[in-house]
């Protein structure tokens, strides 16, 4: 079973790195491989900045405070293994001058696949890549958290966004060692795919697609976003007794991060416990008083799994909005803000997934359940780091059936919630650890109707 991608072979425990989610290698030197290769081809091919990330360095430059931070992020990464390119101690990325030149890189380019170290590997998060260590450090931890910065990161994001539903964005989707079609990419993708009902489906089989589509149209997709929000044929993942409105179904493929009962309207979701905060998840909606003492369930998707959001319940949508928030802000325990520590988490975007549903980008639908025994319920699509879009497809007062289409993450990393009110009696939820997604649509927990 593929945890990682392509990270079967062995990695020594210097390199290895636990990445929930696998939006990062397991393998550090394919990471590092990557970024290498970025700085390299941005070294070779210089280029005037783009319009987008000439407004960012103008808005550093201009700004004290912004330019203080983004001087010292850089001069605060350790200047010693692994933090550095070589034995010499020069980090990769050595100040934000550098970071425009291979951000400018990366703009045309998607993400794609990395042979490194004997084996290939997938940087699904290439932004997150170039700042990883950066925005472990203190003056990282409030660059990333500052509301105008988030803004310039914004446009920027949605910048990359348009290159990733061109056309020239499909050309990673090859049959090629580093292409999403390629060997090592294909046996993950459906290693990954198959296992929550152990079967053996091909690609074609699977997903919606065009499995005669000509070369340079893999399949029918033509960007790279097309393929990332891919459809599912619906006899590949049933919905979990679609009558049964005491089956609650799952809303994303993902994999179990936290359960959590009784859960506070204002908690200190900062430190290093990651206790939910209600309000903050909610933005702070009206809505969010009757979630007193909540039940929250969180998963995370993996960076080869299916994006799509599905309801978990029948029911009306009441309010449904998307929330501005952080991209690339990590809590200060993962980093070199915390006391006394010396070293970056590099498990990065993974471990902060409690913190970012209070900040992060987020789509907030309420559902009003046709069971009154669930009545009010909420769903929380968390952006992660390069995601710019969270994109609802249902509208407020429209009804939905269980396991009907709500909406979809696009260009990366994700998470998500569901809130259940203290009152909503709710078991069987699947357990942490396991080594496989929860299958989207499938059965996630029991709702009982007893008092």
């Amino acid at each position: 079973m593929v945890a990682q991608h392509g990270d079967e072979h062995h990695i020594p425990d210097e390199h290895k790195v636990n990445r929930t989610g696998s939006w990062l290698p397991a393998d550090n030197r394919i990471h590092r491989a990557w970024l290498g290769r970025q700085i390299d081809h941005a070294a070779k091919d210089p280029k005037d900045l783009v319009p987008i990330l000439v407004d960012f360095q103008k808005f550093i430059e201009g700004t004290p405070r912004i330019r203080m931070l983004f001087t010292a992020m850089f001069d605060e990464v350790p200047q010693r293994h692994p933090y550095s390119k070589d034995p010499t101690g020069v980090s990769q990325i050595r100040d934000y001058h550098h970071m425009l030149e291979v951000l400018n890189h990366t703009f045309t380019t998607a993400p794609h696949w990395t042979d490194a170290a004997a084996n290939v590997g997938m940087v699904g998060v290439p932004m997150c890549a170039i700042f990883d260590y950066p925005m472990g450090t203190a003056s990282g931890h409030a660059a990333f958290l500052d509301p105008e910065v988030n803004a310039h990161l914004k446009k920027i994001l949605n910048e990359w966004g348009k290159y990733l539903c061109s056309p020239e964005s499909a050309q990673v989707l090859g049959d090629h060692t580093q292409g999403w079609f390629g060997p090592t990419g294909m046996k993950d993708i459906m290693e990954i795919a198959n296992a929550p009902y152990k079967t053996n489906h091909e690609f074609a089989d699977f997903f919606e697609c065009d499995p005669k589509a000509k070369h340079f149209d893999w399949k029918g997709y033509k960007s790279w976003d097309l393929y990332f929000t891919r459809h599912f044929k619906d006899a590949v993942r049933p919905i979990a007794e679609p009558e049964n409105d005491n089956i609650i179904a799952n809303a994303c493929e993902s994999k179990t991060f936290a359960v959590k009962y009784n859960a506070e309207l204002r908690a200190k979701f900062w430190i290093k416990g990651q206790p939910y905060s209600i309000k903050d998840m909610l933005a702070n909606d009206p809505l969010a008083e009757q979630f007193a003492h909540a039940t929250v369930y969180q998963a995370f998707l993996s960076a080869l799994s299916y994006h799509r959001w599905h309801a978990p319940v029948s029911g009306t949508i009441k309010k449904a909005f998307v929330q501005d928030g952080t991209y690339f802000s990590e809590p200060l325990f993962e980093g070199l803000g915390q006391v006394g520590a010396t070293d970056i988490d590099a498990a990065g975007i993974s471990v902060g997934q409690g913190y970012r549903s209070a900040l992060a980008t987020r789509a907030v639908i309420f559902i009003e359940a046709d069971n009154p025994a669930i009545g009010l319920m909420a769903f929380i699509g968390i952006g992660m780091d390069e995601v710019s879009t969270c994109e609802i497809t249902v509208k407020e007062g429209e009804h939905v059936k269980k396991g009907q289409e709500t909406g979809m993450f696009h260009f990366g990393g994700s998470s998500h919630c569901l809130l259940f009110r203290k009152e909503v009696r709710i078991e069987d939820f699947p357990k942490t650890g396991q080594d496989h997604n929860v299958p989207v649509r499938g059965k996630l927990a029991t709702v009982s109707s007893k008092k």
